[in-house]
């Protein structure tokens, strides 16, 4: 008898329910794929939330100003040893993004961008100061760690209102702690202070130099 069917060695096509089972398979590893590259591009993070543009945060913080002046501030190496001398901070970055903000020809102050990394991720702030060196307003621009969201309160951030080079900003000391967001306080009260002394050593002799901030006062107080 002639035997029907399919020789042993050829390959049997595959049935139609076991055929899509196995498309939905490929399909589903391929979606999980999809989304582990979004998240290592930092695209579709659920965590990340981002505020305000470096524009916007300007805007907000000087909401007179009618001309803003952006540039890019490089720090050479004996400026990231005085600042961090200064501080008593570490100077990571190369330095900093820094906004002169105008309401015709009178300066009203400066914005400068900075971030620091919380508990796993980087934290972008903006840190308006008046010309003679005291900080007006904290901004978070974004901010992308799933806990110790804390610090985006408007009451924490007032803290800072006032402060100088010359403050301690000590975490527990002058600037309260929030719970669950021991890191993300930390780091950023460090980043504002060297900040401000950012400010007093590098942006404000530059632009004394350049003619485009006034004298600076006697020391300023905390």
């Amino acid at each position: 008898m002639k035997r029907t069917g399919h020789p042993r060695n050829e390959s049997r096509p595959r049935s139609r329910p076991a055929l899509r089972r196995f498309l939905v398979a490929v399909r589903a590893a391929g979606v999980r794929l999809l989304g582990a590259l979004l998240v290592l591009a930092g695209v579709g993070d659920g965590f990340a939330e981002r505020y305000l543009s470096v524009a916007e945060t300007a805007k907000l913080c000087f909401p007179a100003g009618d001309r803003f002046e952006t540039k890019i501030i490089r720090f050479s190496t004996e400026q990231a040893k005085a600042i961090a001398a200064r501080s008593a901070v570490k100077v990571l970055n190369a330095g900093n993004r820094v906004s002169l903000a105008y309401q015709g020809t009178n300066l009203l102050g400066a914005l400068i961008v900075d971030h620091v990394l919380g508990k796993h991720e980087i934290i972008d702030y903006g840190v308006a100061v008046s010309p003679d060196g005291k900080v007006l307003q904290v901004e978070i621009l974004e901010y992308r760690e799933s806990h110790g969201t804390g610090i985006l309160s408007a009451k924490w951030r007032a803290q800072f209102m006032g402060k100088t080079a010359h403050a301690p900003l000590r975490l527990n000391e002058d600037i309260y702690n929030i719970s669950g967001a021991t890191i993300s306080c930390r780091h950023v009260t460090e980043g504002i202070k060297r900040v401000l002394a950012t400010y007093e050593l590098v942006v404000r002799p530059r632009w004394l130099v350049a003619g485009g901030l006034p004298n600076p006062p006697e020391a300023a107080k905390p």
